[in-house]
């Protein structure tokens, strides 16, 4: 059972917390991650781009000239793929690239996920966040008290309007819900931090 330091805002440890070996302390699978981030980046195309066929491209109605005689390539429309203007032949049309993957697997990912972050002592767990107004300079101190100087996703298990508001800012930062969070924004932001509720809901959840 994997043990991590347990802090508070000021960046002092106050103890310890002992993880699930289910979700923090798993082999990860990389395989298994990589296709739930490709489902996801799959899932966020919005498939809209379009292409003209020959039929759908304004003009082309008349032969451009006779079948025969001429010594030129016979030609029915100038509005032909070879033509310049003219349609395209097999390009994209508006379609949907959203697919499901099996829940197990969804669960697996954000679990191999969660446990390289121990693995790799990214993950910071804080007792709570007190914060009793929106004020970004308070968030700002508490990663600096933190050392946390690289991208850093924050999980929280509820809505928190004080939170969620001082982080917005801040570039590189961002605050999720334990039922918002994705496999894509833990591997996006390099540091995990989640505070000690949250980190009892995820392994309440996911278990």
């Amino acid at each position: 059972m994997p043990k991590v330091d347990l802090y508070n805002v000021e960046g002092t440890k106050v103890g310890d917390i002992a993880l699930s070996d289910a979700i923090f302390g798993i082999e990860p699978n990389e395989e298994v991650v990589h296709e739930v981030v490709v489902n996801f980046l799959a899932n966020q195309r919005q498939g809209t781009q379009s292409t003209k066929t020959r039929s759908e491209v304004r003009g082309g109605g008349a032969k451009p000239w006779k079948q025969k005689g001429t010594g030129r390539a016979r030609q029915g429309s100038i509005r032909a793929p070879q033509w310049i203007k003219g349609g395209i032949a097999l390009g994209p049309k508006p379609r949907s690239y959203k697919y499901t993957l099996n829940k197990k697997v969804k669960r697996l990912a954000l679990k191999s996920v969660f446990s390289s972050k121990v693995l790799e002592n990214k993950l910071v767990v804080l007792d709570t966040f007190n914060f009793t107004e929106i004020k970004t300079k308070n968030m700002v101190k508490v990663l600096d008290n933190l050392k946390v100087d690289t991208k850093a996703l924050i999980v929280i298990p509820e809505n928190d309007v004080n939170v969620q508001k001082s982080a917005k800012n801040i570039p590189g930062v961002k605050v999720s819900l334990v039922n918002t969070i994705n496999v894509y924004d833990m591997l996006k932001y390099s540091k995990l931090i989640v505070t000690k509720s949250a980190v009892e809901k995820i392994e309440e959840v996911y278990a």
